[in-house]
């Protein structure tokens, strides 16, 4: 195999944008070079920078692939820019609760892996004493639900639960990922009688839900000095309390995700049930403090919690969002949907980190991430500066069914490299399964 030299006026090397040229051979950078270096293929003025890292997504493998699948959510995460992703513990059948769930999953994205994969645990009642074995095992944390998931399989915990596991989890210093949603108050959002308005839908999952299970999950990091992160942050009114947390020293953070700065909830037509996700969509005053939180270190990076379903569950045809189910695809649109919607707030140079470098830190992947000799050479090369209406024959994961589509997103990917292999290249897959596991042991 040969070196390849990619050369470019705007790689992201040492935080800043700047001309050099990355080689890279069997899968690791050997050398960086600032200038043009003899024999680099030459980019101009696009940006080449660490592949994107997305830390939220549900493949829905095995069990429920109708769903989605290792195979088509890999090759969408790669035509988006995106070489490395973590797969929620639910949605799949089994649910990965236990060693053995585990092993089936591993099993099940053997050979469908076109862009590296890292797994959570789960943690539901009664199951804290198989934790130790998943930890081992090779996950990068574990996830819990405060309210019901949606999947009666994967039940919520109670503080009870969290007594018990956060000291196993401390242990081995990986975070707690909650879904911030407490049913703690009755809400008269008259749903039940408008179940296709999107304001009633959001009338009924308040602000203050999110806003109690955060203080709970802070109370119980403060108690248990147990890594938490809150997950799809939504409301506005928590980023407050996660500052504070954060400031007092505790081992937290948080993350949104790129519907919730993309979309706002006056903009959501009835009956549309594309636009369903739990926490629910809010308003555009909202939605303009999730961004600022990017500025202060609130928020600490965007994932997709890309969560398919075929049309008949998402209620496609009866547009009854009480019924559907409430989950976003996303997953080939976290690069361009976020610059879209953050590049009139930040500068890309604020920007790239928090695809790249920060999601990493958080998984503890110390070779990817950053464009350095030694690491990985998982890369994008994409030009910010154009852009594209998102035509739904472009869309690789398994049901073209987003409300992403029709969409002009900022950014159009060129070319997806994971471990120094072409996955994407000219609008399509090159070449398939590159990807590999990401197991923390």
């Amino acid at each position: 195999m040969k070196e390849r030299k990619i050369y470019s006026n705007n790689v992201w090397v040492e935080n800043r944008l700047q001309s050099a040229t990355v080689c890279f051979l069997n899968g690791t950078i050997t050398a960086i070079h600032f200038e043009k270096s003899e024999g680099a293929e030459d980019f101009g003025n696009v940006v080449v920078m660490p592949g994107v890292i997305d830390v939220h997504v549900h493949i829905n493998e095995p069990g429920r692939t109708d769903w989605e699948g290792f195979e088509t959510a890999t090759q969408a995460a790669a035509a988006g820019g995106t070489t490395t992703i973590i797969d929620m513990p639910l949605n799949a059948s089994p649910v990965t609760t236990t060693l053995d769930a585990f092993q089936q999953k591993l099993e099940a994205s053997k050979g469908k892996m076109n862009v590296n994969v890292g797994f959570y645990a789960g943690l539901i009642p009664g199951n804290a004493a198989h934790l130790e074995s998943l930890m081992q095992a090779g996950v990068v944390g574990v996830k819990c639900f405060l309210t019901h998931s949606g999947i009666d399989e994967f039940p919520n915990v109670t503080q009870k639960d969290l007594d018990e596991a956060m000291p196993i989890i401390a242990k081995y210093h990986l975070p707690l990922l909650a879904h911030c949603e407490l049913y703690d108050r009755e809400v008269d959002s008259d749903f039940e009688n408008h179940p296709t308005s999107y304001q009633h839908y959001l009338a009924s999952r308040p602000k203050q839900w999110e806003n109690d299970a955060v203080d709970l999950m802070i109370r119980m990091c403060r108690k248990h000095q147990c890594p938490v992160h809150i997950v799809h942050v939504a409301s506005a009114e928590a980023l407050a309390k996660i500052d504070a947390a954060k400031q007092e020293g505790l081992p937290i953070t948080a993350e949104t995700c790129a519907q919730y700065i993309y979309f706002n909830a006056e903009e959501i037509p009835d009956g549309n049930t594309i636009f369903k996700c739990a926490p629910p969509i809010r308003e555009r005053s909202n939605n303009l403090q999730l961004k600022q939180a990017f500025l202060t270190g609130v928020l600490d990076f965007i994932t997709t919690d890309h969560s398919p379903a075929p049309a008949n569950i998402k209620e496609i045809a009866t547009g009854n969002l009480k019924k559907a189910w409430g989950g976003i695809a996303g997953i080939q649109f976290l690069l361009t949907a976020s610059w879209t919607a953050l590049k009139d707030t930040m500068a890309l140079e604020q920007f790239i980190p928090l695809l790249t470098s920060r999601p990493a830190r958080f998984i503890k992947a110390d070779k990817k991430g950053i464009i350095a000799v030694g690491n990985d050479a998982d890369l994008v090369i994409w030009n910010p500066e154009k852009s594209q209406v998102v035509n739904e024959s472009a869309v690789l994961f398994r049901h073209k069914i987003s409300p992403y589509i029709a969409q002009n997103l900022s950014g159009v990917v060129l070319e997806t490299i994971v471990n120094g292999e072409t996955v994407y290249q000219n609008q399509s897959i090159q070449n398939k399964n590159k990807g590999q596991w990401l197991l923390k042991k």
